[in-house]
């Protein structure tokens, strides 16, 4: 079994390989008294084991993390993750504009649409 530190020096080379290693030196730098702890879990959890272990690459990674923060309405995190992503390479930025647009057809447009379809709906008399 891997110790801590080893964990979080895999995800630290997880997390600067996905996320870019400027975006990964901004949030290191940040970390306060307060979120270095969280910094650590981040990094020795999310990207040392979960984002680290077998069966999926990083692309399918990608698509499930981009998918859930759409679909539970993250825009701050989906924002951080297109900019990082971004600057890595044009071609999974490419990707990360494509995929969210795609999903939001579907997950974004529903809220006006059933507003407009409670607005047509005849008042029940009062």
């Amino acid at each position: 079994m891997a110790t801590d530190q080893e964990r979080h020096d895999q995800g630290m080379v997880v997390r600067r390989e996905v996320l870019s290693d400027a975006h990964v030196d901004r949030a290191t730098a940040a970390a306060t008294d307060l979120t270095a702890d969280w910094q650590d879990f981040i990094t020795r959890v999310a990207w040392g084991d979960v984002w680290s272990r077998p069966g999926l690459d990083r692309r399918s990674r990608s698509v499930a993390v981009l998918s859930s923060l759409i679909a539970h309405g993250h825009q701050e995190e989906l924002a951080m993750r297109q900019r990082a992503t971004a600057i890595e390479s044009r071609k999974t930025a490419n990707f990360a504009l494509v995929l969210p647009t795609s999903i939001a057809s579907s997950t974004a447009m529903s809220p006006p649409l059933r507003v407009a379809a409670i607005r047509r709906r005849p008042h029940a008399p009062a």
